[in-house]
């Protein structure tokens, strides 16, 4: 009975401690949400956005606001914020859940070649359709790019799946050498489209690989969306089937989980709600390494708590990155990339260091 309460105890404090752990990554990530709404080139305290958004729905209230706030706060800012949480979270649910798949603490959403095959796709689609893009109406041609992004990153995924597919099973070191190889493919024509650019495809080209959300827009957004969240909601039902396959995919059978099935979702949902992301937001690195390793140094290893904690970290910290970018070299604006791997390049290398504790002198 001792032994009992004990346990039960235990249990008890464990999901209380969860519970405080969502509760304050969601405090995080609204506050957030906040302060990229409104700190910018053009201030908006938080009375002044909440007087933007009662106006639109027509709440009286007490504050006031401008006519410019409104304009950057409802064109620009929201777009802006509501694409980078939504990229911040399908990209680290992405990564928690091919690093389960694969049982890899480094893996990521590239890893299965979305992010290289809609590289090489949009680079294709720079260098080789400007004048097939120039041709068609306006509202059709700012979706040109992010459509052949989408389809390239699919296209990739499709391809190191089906390398990977024998006889109706899916083997996952074979899945992880397709990957590096469509990924280095991938690299090969991008350096091959590069040279035969001009000096304006260069930059669109390299603007578009170091990622940014500046071309945010409400229309391009409310397309993309359903593609982002589906596949990330998804994604985060599937901890108890991870927690499985930590076990083995022998064990994860015994257990009455369908192995198969398991990683072809995966595959799938991460591909679609990546493949929707980099689409819009060029390609963003670390993301999907660094966040879901943060949530296992707090929480463990247990999927049901490090899915839908990635998420929430994930988004905040996308967030805080595009903040950053937009406002450390105003009125210039860093490449959102650059930011990430500056924060994800050492925090790797320190856990390099940790795990395995070499001397560096």
């Amino acid at each position: 009975m001792a032994s009992t309460a004990g346990i039960v105890t235990v249990v008890r404090r464990a999901r209380r401690r969860l519970a405080l752990f969502l509760g304050g990554l969601t405090l995080l990530l609204a506050a957030c949400f906040l302060a990229a709404a409104g700190i910018g080139a053009v201030d908006i305290p938080v009375s002044q956005a909440l007087s933007i958004l009662l106006d639109r729905i027509g709440i009286p209230h007490p504050w006031s606001h401008t006519e410019m706030q409104e304009g950057v706060l409802l064109s620009i800012r929201l777009p802006r914020v509501c694409l980078a949480l939504l990229t911040g979270a399908t990209l680290a649910v992405s990564g928690a859940a091919l690093q389960g798949l694969f049982r890899n603490p480094l893996a990521d959403p590239g890893l299965i070649g979305v992010s290289s095959g809609a590289a090489l796709a949009a680079a294709a689609t720079i260098v080789l359709t400007t004048s097939l893009a120039s041709q068609l109406p306006a509202s059709l041609a700012g979706y040109v790019l992010p459509a052949a992004a989408f389809l390239g990153g699919l296209a990739a995924t499709l391809i190191v799946y089906r390398i990977a597919s024998r006889e109706g099973r899916t083997e996952v070191a074979s899945m992880l050498l397709a990957g590096i190889a469509v990924n280095a493919i991938a690299g090969a024509g991008i350096g091959c489209l590069m040279f035969l650019s001009d000096d304006q495809q260069l930059r669109d080209i390299n603007f578009w690989l170091l990622g940014s959300l500046g071309s945010a827009a409400w229309d391009g957004l409310a397309r993309a969306a359903p593609v982002i969240v589906i596949p990330t909601l998804l994604l985060a039902l599937l901890g108890r089937q991870l927690n499985a396959l930590l076990l083995g995919e022998a064990a994860a059978l015994h257990l009455g989980f369908d192995v198969e099935w398991l990683k072809r979702s995966i595959v799938v949902l991460a591909a679609l709600g990546v493949g929707a992301s980099v689409a819009l937001t060029g390609i963003i690195g670390f993301v999907g390494l660094v966040v879901p390793h943060l949530v296992r140094l707090t929480i463990g290893p247990d999927h049901r708590a490090l899915m839908p904690a990635s998420i929430l970290l994930g988004a905040a910290l996308l967030l805080v990155a595009d903040l950053a970018a937009r406002t450390l070299v105003l009125p210039a604006e860093l490449p959102l990339s650059i930011l990430t791997s500056l924060v994800g390049g050492p925090f790797f290398l320190w856990l390099l260091v940790r795990r395995s504790g070499p001397r560096l002198w």
